[in-house]
């Protein structure tokens, strides 16, 4: 069963690998034979192999079955970007923004075909008022306040999942997908924009309104407590609450899996839940007649299991342990004995039947992943130490089980985390959880929070110290296949019981995950990264020992850009952990809205930049230069040349700060970039003038990101690119790249690249040209676009 199980898991992650889906009646033949098998393996016990394969075949069709029910909520491309008029149901909790408000939206009516599950944002606006003398100024529009379980008629704009897709960064739209949601919108400003209801009771929003409801009470009781966002987390799952500084420290400190409605808390509520039934069952003769106080237990443990997970979110971790309670319980209900493994198996079938994109989730593989591992170390051993050692080996187990995980999904793992966790995991399982949840369910206890808070302030205190030490994490590139499998056995071979001989050969195993360096260019060679940042631009130049940023992106909020979402993790990624030069081609925010990000968390040797004036990056010291025409330097056989602006230009300030972009020409012995920010028309007139015949280069970057008022044609046959590279944000509001632009550039017969239908484009300066290679179509997955 175990194999099947594992064959059928298999089977559900490699059709989330394929590109496009395959057709339905593809996927009927192979349930077909796939079931076929397991009937003849049923009959014949011995057919093991054929089980497995019939399991394999089981996990494939079933995950694409899905996938195109699924997929068939679509929203139709020509409903993207109108007025559409909808009535529905808020379905969840309702998140602030800095400037709105976030919620997901289960649609009852609408004028046009839309996907039955949205999620909208309604943001703040700006209207025109007069004031007592008439005289006009503009104001901000307030957003309605909204909770779960409204009714509302609303005028929305929606478009298709959409997010950006960078080299080992997060799929975003793979993320909507398995949350159900099929297309993202904003609210219209619409004069009949009404609440209808004030509440439609249904199980889903009887869940959530509840869960709201807790978050305001404790919001209520602790306004300005810097650690009730943790208190929330724990208790109804909403880990939004917690502010991204809060998250770099767990991250740091290795108590992120801590901050979540994890399995330990579930089961801790189980278990509390149990012991209590079953001491007042025993207390009643009458009802001990009628079931056994062990039974009775057992249904009331899954029962407040099964409650904690609804209120918390239904996360992969606290399913997992549901499920696996659900079989204890099966179990112990119906006298049977199950092996730890076979109760870990059939939790893992459950969650792939319900959720076949679980498989997509880091949370999946690192929840069952810590799980099996302890289940390894217990299976086999004989005798029973301390509880004091067993705490330390586990910790021990844990941590070198889930290296090579870590270092693949994020790259990171902190060395503190045995320390921090040794505290944290006591304190935040058995004394803060619960005091928080008896605030929540009995209001008049809610002087409780106040003492969770003090408690947990204490204990942030302690990780804080830890995580502050240069050494707390160890940060590196994100490892080859074939080194995480070397890794994955060595966790195996040190986790073996005592007296295995040579035990430490595991470590060896793990040296390759850790030491081998991540491929560079070679000398003479150029890679440049066009990083997929939306509606802005951030280039990573590498040549064979020296890295460059090019532009840091936008800002996405007061909390978020474009610098700590997509380009720091990219670099640690690709094992940079220092560049050598930055350069900001000018102060607008889509271009140097990441700055601050990056300089904060990554050395940087030098900077050029053209902002006019005391432009405040950093705190981090850093060398600073304003960019001008006839700066160059040469690293490892590859020339950079900046072209633009003049040095005069800084002594008569440009009303337009696309003025004074940088322009910078990367080139080598085989072929040549050029990265012109946001230039436009005058600014090309002025290159022409002055390096008409060094313009020339094998691919351009749009300038100005394809507006109408840049590409002119006498700057386009000056450069006569191969190839013309648009970074733009997809339905960006500025209609980028203009459809004028786009045919000038056809015209002069170059091909086109765009980063929205692209995301992040590689360009290699290597023998024979430049080569351009897509992320879409490296990690071309089915639910792209769709």
């Amino acid at each position: 069963m175990r194999l099947s199980i594992l064959c059928f898991t298999f089977g559900v992650w490699l059709l989330q690998q394929q590109g496009a889906l395959p057709i339905a009646l593809a996927l009927s033949v192979l349930a077909g034979f796939g079931a076929v098998l397991l009937a003849l393996a049923a009959l014949a016990r011995r057919l093991r192999i054929a089980a497995a394969v019939g399991a394999f075949l089981l996990g494939f069709a079933w995950a694409g079955g899905m996938a195109h029910w699924r997929l068939a909520d679509a929203l139709p491309e020509a409903n993207e970007g109108r007025d559409i008029v909808v009535v529905g149901v808020v379905n969840g909790l309702p998140q602030r923004l800095d400037h709105g408000l976030r919620f997901n939206f289960k649609v009852e009516q609408a004028d046009f075909k839309v996907p039955a599950q949205l999620s909208l944002a309604w943001y703040r606006g700006w209207r025109r008022e007069a004031d007592e003398e008439g005289t006009a100024e503009r104001s901000q529009s307030a957003v309605p306040d909204i909770h779960a379980g409204e009714r509302w008629r609303l005028t929305l704009r929606l478009k298709r999942p959409h997010g950006n897709l960078n080299p080992h960064g997060f799929d975003y739209e793979a993320w909507l997908l398995e949350a159900g949601i099929r297309a993202t919108g904003y609210v219209r400003p619409a004069s009949d924009n009404a609440r209808l209801e004030a509440f439609v009771a249904t199980p889903s929003t009887l869940v959530e309104h509840l869960r709201e409801s807790i978050r305001a009470r404790f919001l209520r009781i602790l306004p300005d407590a810097p650690y009730v966002g943790i208190l929330i987390a724990l208790t109804v799952g909403d880990q939004r609450a917690i502010d991204n500084e809060q998250w770099q420290l767990f991250s740091r400190s290795g108590i992120t899996h801590l901050m979540s409605i994890s399995g330990l808390h579930v089961t801790m509520f189980a278990s509390f839940a149990y012991a209590l039934l079953l001491w007042l069952w025993r207390r009643s003769p009458a009802l001990m007649l009628r079931l056994p106080a062990q039974k009775a237990a057992v249904v009331g443990g899954f029962l407040a299991a099964f409650g904690y997970c609804l209120l918390s979110g239904f996360a992969v971790p606290a399913q997992r342990t549901l499920y696996m309670l659900a079989v204890v319980a099966l179990a112990l209900w119906t006298q049977r004995v199950l092996s730890a493994s076979r109760v870990l198996a059939l939790a893992l079938l459950l969650v792939l039947l319900l959720d076949p994109w679980a498989v997509l989730a880091a949370g999946f593989w690192l929840s069952f992943g810590a799980v099996g591992v302890l289940f390894y170390l217990g299976g086999g051993r004989l005798g029973k130490a301390h509880w004091l050692a067993e705490w330390g080996r586990a910790q021990w187990a844990v941590t070198v089980g889930m290296i090579p995980a870590l270092l693949l999904l994020f790259q990171q793992f902190s060395l503190v985390s045995p320390l921090t966790n040794a505290l944290a995991i006591p304190l935040v399982s058995f004394v803060i959880t619960p005091l928080a949840m008896l605030a929540a369910a009995i209001p008049p206890l809610g002087f409780l929070l106040v003492l969770a808070h003090w408690i947990t302030a204490g204990m942030m205190a302690f990780v804080a110290w830890l995580a502050d030490f240069s050494w707390a994490v160890w940060q590196q590139h994100a490892p080859p296949v074939w080194a995480l499998l070397l890794a994955l056995a060595g966790s195996a071979w040190l986790l073996l019981p005592r007296g295995f001989p040579a035990r430490w050969l595991g470590a060896v195993l793990f040296l390759p995950l850790l030491y081998v360096p991540p491929a560079r260019p070679p000398t003479g060679e150029a890679t440049l990264t066009l990083l997929d940042v939306g509606q802005g631009l951030a280039i990573h130049v590498q040549t064979a020992s020296h890295d460059l940023l090019y532009d840091t992106g936008p800002i996405f909020s007061l909390e978020a850009n474009s610098g700590d979402r997509i380009i720091v993790p990219y670099l640690r990624a690709k094992g940079v952990s220092r560049l050598d030069g930055m350069v900001i081609s000018h102060q607008d925010n889509d271009h140097a809205g990441g700055a601050k990000s990056v300089l904060d968390a990554v050395p940087v040797g030098w900077m050029i930049n053209s902002l006019p004036f005391e432009h405040e990056l950093s705190a981090v010291p850093v060398e600073t230069l304003s960019c001008y025409d006839g700066q160059s330097w040469q690293w490892d056989g590859v020339l950079f040349e900046v072209l633009h602006p003049q040095v005069a230009q800084y002594d008569a300030p440009a009303k337009v700060s696309n003025t004074l972009s940088c322009v910078l020409r990367v080139s080598n012995a085989y072929g040549s970039v050029l990265l012109t920010a946001d230039v436009q028309s005058l600014s090309e007139q002025a290159m022409l003038a002055r390096h008409s015949s060094r313009l020339r280069a094998d691919v351009l970057l749009a300038p100005h990101h394809g507006s109408r008022t840049s590409s002119t044609p006498k700057f386009i046959a000056a450069v006569a690119p191969k190839d013309v590279v648009f970074p733009v944000g997809y339905r960006n509001r500025f209609h980028h790249p203009h459809a004028e632009t786009i045919n000038r550039y056809l015209a002069s017969g170059a091909r086109l690249h765009r980063t929205d239908l692209e995301g992040a484009l590689t360009l290699r300066i290597v023998a024979g040209g430049v080569v351009i290679e897509a992320e879409r179509e490296i990690r071309r997955r089915y639910w792209h676009g769709q």
